[in-house]
């Protein structure tokens, strides 16, 4: 019997995935937004393809704001998408 994959619908273009294949961003009980690279770290999640494009997409149709039930200011999109170019250069 093979071992069920936990797939993840990306809330930039709503496409499910492997988690392996997606990034997870967490909204912490502390209130910042950051991107959790490792996927363990307490607070909601929510996941995201990894390329700018889907973030862009999350940002355009508010799909972080509905998973966090927050409204999400600019300057944490700005952060996201600079540690997003960081992830791709990698």
């Amino acid at each position: 019997m093979s071992k069920k994959i936990p797939l993840r619908q990306c809330v930039g273009c709503g496409e499910m995935k492997s988690k392996k294949e997606l990034v997870r961003v967490l909204k912490t009980p502390e209130g910042p937004i950051v991107l959790d690279t490792t996927g363990k770290k307490n607070g909601r999640g929510a996941y995201l393809c990894k390329s700018g494009d889907c973030l862009k997409k999350a940002r355009k149709n508010r799909g972080l704001e509905r998973s966090f039930k927050v409204s999400i200011p600019d300057g944490v999109y700005e952060e996201l998408e600079k540690e997003f170019c960081e992830l791709e250069t990698e």
